[in-house]
């Protein structure tokens, strides 16, 4: 299941959101980062998405998110295609966020509707189509309407992708009801796109309703784990990933270690703190404002590792 070219074209399976370390300074640590996206490979997923809400990229001036890619691009070495986010106001924006990611070694541009601007729908299908026009690479859109303020439809992205504009969706709206109609009207249409889910505690639901892959925030601390479920899935063995996917549900309860911070520091706060505890990253600093987490939320991270035996280094 596991694709080890460029294109994503056919990609399938666990293309992990690729959290981005930092040093205490802020800046990136490239060795935590190149460390990681060794980790990630060698536990089998299929691809990598750089530059997304996990990899904080709201936070990052334009040359440090071609660092981040330039860094993620090298350690990747040309094993597995990369995704990465260029996420802007307008499309001109995008467009020239995307040429410069693309030349750090992007093979798949994703980006959003437009933020900030309050578009209609035929003008938000102008956005991806003047994007598509404007980039040499594919183009993905990603619905995140928690972040941009807008659910994009079935509707309007099967006919994106019937266009050609678009070659697939990371779906991270958290409708999970929208995701089944969108897989069906895609299926209906001959399967134009790829359609990837952004949900991780419900991959296997979404496997077995045809789902061509996941991008779970979590597979920054547990990579190997939702390779094992998709495997299995795959292979039509739904007592293997059900269990699978509750095993991972267990760890997803690191998220709610806190309360009353962001959901950035309560989400990829957590998933930097585990990822610490495993001896993937070297420390859990944030994007500034970002808190960091407070010493409890911590303990009960670690504990929570502890209890389901992860507190080893999976990568020496």
């Amino acid at each position: 299941m596991t694709i080890t070219t460029s294109s994503t074209a056919q990609l399938s399976g666990v293309v992990p959101p690729v959290v981005t370390p930092l040093l205490p300074d802020g800046s990136i640590d490239v060795a935590s980062l190149e460390h990681l996206v060794e980790y990630l490979i060698s536990s089998g997923v299929s691809g990598l998405f750089a530059l997304g809400s996990s990899g904080e990229t709201a936070y990052f001036t334009d040359d440090q998110r071609v660092e981040i890619l330039t860094v993620i691009a090298r350690a990747n070495a040309g094993r597995l295609p990369i995704i990465a986010g260029a996420i802007e106001l307008t499309s001109a924006r995008v467009i020239e966020t995307a040429r410069r990611l693309i030349a750090a070694g992007a093979d798949t541009i994703v980006t959003t509707a437009p933020l900030y601007a309050i578009n209609s729908p035929s003008e938000t299908a102008a956005h991806f189509r003047a994007v598509a026009a404007g980039i040499d690479a594919p183009l993905w859109a990603y619905d995140v309407p928690v972040r941009v303020h807008s659910k994009l439809s079935a509707d309007l992205l099967v006919q994106l992708g019937t266009e050609g504009v678009i070659e697939g969706v990371k779906d991270s709206s958290g409708d999970d009801v929208g995701f089944r109609r969108l897989i069906a009207a895609n299926a209906a249409a001959g399967s134009p796109l790829r359609l990837f889910t952004g949900h991780e505690v419900v991959v296997d639901a979404m496997a077995l309703a045809g789902a061509d892959g996941v991008v779970p925030g979590l597979a920054n601390v547990e990579a190997a784990g939702y390779v094992r479920l998709w495997d299995a899935a795959g292979q039509g063995d739904w007592d293997t990933a059900r269990a699978e996917q509750e095993r991972l549900n267990r760890l997803f309860e690191i998220v709610f270690q806190t309360s009353g911070l962001s959901p950035d520091a309560a989400g990829v706060g957590a998933f930097k703190t585990a990822m610490v505890a495993r001896g993937i990253i070297a420390q859990a600093t944030m994007a500034f404002p970002v808190q960091p987490l407070p010493g409890e939320a911590v303990e009960r991270i670690w504990a929570i590792l502890e209890s389901m035996d992860l507190l080893a280094a999976p990568v020496a």
